[in-house]
């Protein structure tokens, strides 16, 4: 993706993207997080430029969201395409998914002769880490993809009474609750990251019955597994409540025949 206007900027780092930010701290940002993998975003993305385009004053960044993810998740994104508007550190709105009328109409808000005038508050600043996303009380189900059976089983815990003891346990209870988990953002049928997307793609070809946990709806269970498979990112291929890996990783046990042997054993 090539920028073709001064004011439309590809981020490449985390270090670029706060020298771009903090060059003009006065000024309208727009913070366009995108996936190539992702639909929406073509047209979004074109929209995007023809934007920067019509408002010359106003910085945009396009950032690739799954490339980037210290910025993504200092942010709060967890879905594409989705634009953040800032003036400086300070917040000014979001706008999830592909409308670009309602960005353009936010864009223009922001940057009218009147704007300069109002007394309201930002929504927030981002100067500080925001707080983390909301813990939710009941897990996401586990669900067997290619078999009949549509029940789910559902794992509840309440985060503010848990115990760390019984967070860990709740972890593994739910790792062996097929022979094959896939810890994933999303759910097999909407995943909401490609790479989580491409791992139930590889799983289905493989014809792989597997159970699936969504981590973005247990932010307890999301960071436990990070300590306790010793692997900071998802998704997370468990066989037989042990971590096998990633994507990448489970892409070359298949290429070599180790994932069918494993699952065979």
């Amino acid at each position: 993706m090539t920028s073709t206007t001064s004011n439309l900027h590809n981020v490449t780092s985390p270090g670029h993207f706060q020298e771009l930010l903090n060059a003009d701290l006065e000024r309208v940002s727009v913070l366009y997080f995108y996936a190539d993998w992702a639909e929406p975003c073509a047209s979004m993305t074109q929209a995007i430029a023809a934007m920067a385009e019509a408002y010359p004053a106003v910085l945009f960044l396009q950032i690739e969201a799954e490339a980037l993810p210290e910025i993504s998740e200092s942010f709060e994104v967890d879905e594409v395409p989705y634009t953040i508007l800032l003036r400086g550190h300070a917040l000014l709105g979001r706008v999830s998914g592909g409308q670009p009328k309602q960005v353009s109409d936010e864009i223009a808000r922001h940057t009218s002769p009147a704007a300069a005038l109002r007394s309201t508050q930002p929504l927030s600043s981002t100067s500080q880490n925001p707080e983390a996303p909301p813990k939710h009380f009941e897990s996401s189900g586990t669900t067997t993809t290619n078999g009949t059976n549509g029940a789910t089983e559902k794992i509840v815990s309440d985060p503010l009474e848990e115990s760390q003891e019984e967070l860990e346990a709740r972890c593994h209870e739910i790792m062996r609750q097929q022979k094959v988990m896939l810890f994933m953002k999303g759910n097999p049928d909407a995943p909401r990251c490609g790479f989580s997307q491409k791992t139930v793609a590889l799983l289905r070809e493989q014809k792989v019955d597997f159970g699936w946990f969504d981590i973005l709806e247990d932010e307890a269970v999301r960071q436990e597994l990070k300590k306790i498979n010793d692997w900071p990112t998802f998704p997370q291929i468990i066989v037989q409540g042990e971590l096998i890996g990633g994507l990448d990783i489970v892409k070359e046990m298949v290429e070599n025949g180790e994932f069918q042997e494993l699952l065979e054993g």
